[in-house]
């Protein structure tokens, strides 16, 4: 079978699924994206780059549609070339974010698309208004429709959807439910599992952490109001007065990946230290920025606690890898994180602005760890019952493929070659 993957940042979500389709015997698996590192044993990666930036005359509106389009002429042009050279996919599968599977179906009319549907704009229901400092404008709802042109587009082209979780589905305009289809990644919960013996060193000259001990992690990609790191930095005090063996562990960049960007010179991180001051113990507060996955995993196989907080919005891998691995996880009562866990059953939910709720979670975690031992078996067999990468996930992805994917042998009449101006 010949598979065509799409995504900008490779491999995405497609990572398990590129990597098993691309061991299958017989399969031809063809990856296009904007990214130059990384690489999977059996997929041909194909790298892309838009010819220019987006004009600073475009309206702010559709700043994001002008990249999409420039993305999608880009895609366009690699995909004829791989029609000309005499690849036409039995499917297709792309991320619809920035626009790269817009143009796919008129290159390639008879292969079947699955589209990678993750967050729909709403103005009531989920991250839009949920803080109060955020407050909604007159244009916040002009900008959001606008915003939706990707997402719209994207639903005509596609033949099917696949998105992570039902809440993320149920933000989708009913009408497209039909062809929408909640299949989550998947989480290796044999790679990511409980382990007495993990070991941590924070610095090569540091102490070592172990399993057991009194240990808080936070992750996020950024560290940013989204994920709730305000409310998680103003816990700290308190919690760190209270335990004094307690180490805190803080794993993201100081970027933003969604809302809006700090105001003034100093990041998110930055301005919560300078709020906090003196009020804490810093030496027991370790951000380690971005690590390896393996590292990642390490730190959550010694972590006591997990704190997670999140708007109402897309649901972080790492919360699901963090239950996987038999953690405590401290999580906001929103809607995502609703969807997985049942507050005292698998985990503990919060409100998300209460740093002193977080707090108190968190400290009676650390003064009796065997009180919660039952929620963290219940987490990990959460995760292993309906997230499994093995026995649930990709088993599901492939019956997905299977509805839609043409036979190799089907014949197909390729469109003529059409060249875009950018």
């Amino acid at each position: 079978m010949k598979i065509l993957f799409v995504h900008q940042n490779f491999p995405g979500q497609y990572l398990h699924l590129a990597r098993y389709l691309g061991a299958q015997p017989g399969n031809q698996v063809v990856f296009i994206t904007q990214r130059v590192d990384g690489s999977l044993p059996g997929v041909s990666k194909i790298v892309y780059k838009p010819k220019r930036g987006v004009s600073v005359q475009t309206h702010h509106y559709l700043r994001d549609a002008e990249a999409a389009v420039l993305n999608a002429q880009e895609v366009a042009r690699v995909a004829m070339e791989l029609r000309d050279s005499g690849f036409y996919p039995d499917v297709m599968l792309g991320h619809n974010g920035w626009g790269e599977i817009w143009y796919l179906k008129d290159i390639f009319p008879g292969a079947p698309l699955i589209g990678y549907f993750e967050f729909f704009y709403r103005m009531q229901g989920a991250d839009v208004g949920f803080d109060p400092k955020d407050p909604v404008t007159p244009d916040t709802a002009p900008r959001l429709r606008t915003k939706n042109l990707g997402n719209l587009l994207a639903l005509d082209t596609a033949d099917l959807g696949q998105t992570p979780t039902h809440w993320q589905k149920s933000v989708y305009p009913s009408r497209y439910h039909r062809i929408l289809h909640v299949n989550h990644e998947g989480i290796d919960t044999q790679l990511v599992a409980p382990n007495p013996a993990a070991r941590v060193k924070i610095t090569a000259d540091g102490p070592e952490i172990a399993a057991g001990d009194e240990v808080v992690t936070y992750v996020a990609r950024n560290l940013e109001p989204y994920r709730g790191f305000p409310t998680f930095m103003r816990s700290l005090p308190a919690i760190l007065a209270a335990r004094p063996k307690a180490r805190i562990l803080v794993v993201g960049g100081d970027d933003v990946s969604y809302g809006q960007r700090p105001i003034g010179p100093l990041t998110y991180r930055q301005q919560m230290l300078a709020e906090l001051g003196d009020g804490f113990d810093a030496s027991r507060v370790h951000f380690l920025g971005k690590v390896s996955y393996e590292a990642f995993v390490r730190m959550l196989q010694v972590s006591r606690v997990h704190v997670y907080l999140t708007y109402p919005f897309v649901l972080s891998w790492s919360m699901l890898e963090a239950m996987s691995a038999g953690c405590l996880v401290v999580a906001s009562n929103t809607q995502p994180v609703q969807e997985v866990i049942q507050h005292g059953a698998n985990g503990i939910l919060v409100d998300f602005f209460s740093h002193a709720e977080v707090a108190q979670r968190v400290i009676e975690a650390l003064e009796d760890r065997r009180s919660h031992d039952s929620i963290r078996q219940n987490a990990r067999q959460t995760i292993v019952d309906q997230y499994d990468l093995r026995t649930v996930c990709l088993p599901a992805h492939l019956r997905l493929i299977s509805t839609v994917a043409r036979a190799p042998s089907s014949p197909v009449t390729p469109a003529p070659s059409e060249r875009e101006s950018a």
